[in-house]
């Protein structure tokens, strides 16, 4: 029985019993699991249910309950978007006044099914039958299959004219080591093809990772960098105009969003801020925001300063509340010494320390052994950085923490 029998076995009324009876499977049992389940279904059925049941788990933090009623395959879970990422890009297409999709290289359908609730037809094509398949389950089981249809096919091959808009997500991993491909004419399809294949639709977006190189963008587009619940999860690259008097792409723009709440910034094509002396705040921003190279933006807006011209934390002499970066406020700038850092924790009866990194070569688990923190119930956030280029230690606490 090859991959695509196994899981049309798992949709026929066995396999969903199966399913079912799985649905709050401790993977801790799943021996005694399998050893039972196999008196009364065949092995490799059992075999099949007891993987999706894993990768149903597994795919909560990106779906959350909806994962219990999905589909998957291995690539599926590893690869697809986070349903709050899909969702706001299908909502920023919405209102772009996108109404059909062809979306290439469509997975397991995450983005599909976002794009659907969103109200918008969407043609899902993917070239691997498992995928394709996998999208249909999908759609029939949340109920949105009238608005999805799916065609396995090699991307490249589809016609794409008479859609409003084209979304295509790349394949950004090696299919013979599974490693992340870094290189954008390495993806699958290439990002070349893929920006080509968007400047011939009304409205496009391209999901890229967020590392990528900024002379890589094209400068007929806008690059979004969306971090959700402070991690950074992907780049997505928007080409296009808008209808009805709403906002459109803004050609070459660079822009920051951060989910859940949605705040979203535009560069204004800054230079970066001159460095100075540490102030009573530090402020960290967000990963969007430094991916996106819009620290300026953001010191601009608390009347900030860099603290080292190579790094990326923003210092100030008072508190300005933004959604941009979290602010701390500093009570230490020492030169970085463990024994002096060791001695002033222990005289302050701190036993919890948050110890975060900026261009420092100390490794936090490390200089955590080292320091031997007491019993003690206070805390204290540490930052081990550069200051004006010397190796530097800050200390101090949340901005929400502050009297």
């Amino acid at each position: 029985m090859n991959d695509l029998d196994t899981f049309s076995a798992l949709l026929a009324p066995e396999g969903q019993s199966l399913l079912a009876e799985l649905r709050d499977h401790d993977p801790a049992d799943e021996l005694a699991a399998a050893t039972r389940l196999r008196r009364e279904h065949p092995a490799p059925l059992v075999s099949a249910a007891l993987g999706q049941a894993r990768l149903r788990q597994r795919a909560v933090a990106k779906f959350g309950a909806d994962a219990r009623l999905m589909y998957f395959t291995p690539n599926g879970v590893e690869q697809s978007t986070r349903a709050t990422v899909a969702a706001h890009r299908a909502a920023r297409l919405a209102a772009l006044g996108v109404r059909t999709l062809a979306d290439l290289c469509c997975g397991i359908g995450g983005d599909a099914i976002a794009l659907a609730r969103a109200g918008i037809r969407v043609l899902a094509v993917d070239r691997d039958p498992l995928a394709c398949a996998a999208v249909r389950a999908n759609a029939e089981a949340l109920g949105l299959a009238e608005l999805i249809e799916v065609r396995c096919a090699d991307v490249t091959e589809v016609d794409t004219a008479g859609y409003d808009a084209v979304f295509v997500d790349p394949a950004r991993r090696s299919k013979a080591r599974g490693a992340r491909i870094f290189d954008p004419e390495a993806y699958a399809p290439p990002l070349s093809w893929a920006v080509e294949a968007a400047r011939k639709a009304p409205v496009a977006a391209l999901k890229i990772a967020p590392g990528v190189p900024h002379d890589a963008l094209p400068e007929d587009a806008e690059t979004e960098w969306i971090s959700d619940g402070g991690d950074v999860k992907e780049a997505v690259v928007w080409f296009g105009t808008a209808v009805d008097g709403a906002p459109g792409p803004t050609p070459g723009g660079r822009r920051a969003t951060l989910l859940p709440a949605g705040d979203s910034l535009l560069g204004a094509g800054l230079p970066d801020p001159e460095p100075g002396p540490v102030g009573d705040w530090l402020y960290e921003p967000d990963g969007a925001v430094i991916r996106a190279h819009l620290v300026a933006d953001v010191a601009r807006q608390i009347g900030g300063r860099l603290i080292d011209p190579t790094i990326a934390y923003l210092t100030a002499d008072r508190l300005v509340e933004t959604p941009y970066a979290t602010a701390y406020a500093i009570t230490d700038v020492l030169p970085f010494h463990v024994k002096r850092l060791k001695a002033l924790l222990r005289e302050r009866e701190v036993g919890i320390a948050v110890i975060k990194k900026r261009g420092s070569a100390v490794e936090p688990e490390e200089l955590r052994k080292k320091l031997k923190l007491g019993g003690g119930r206070k805390s204290c956030t540490i930052f081990l950085t550069r200051v004006g280029g010397a190796p530097s230690m800050l200390l101090g606490h949340p901005a929400a923490d502050a009297p």
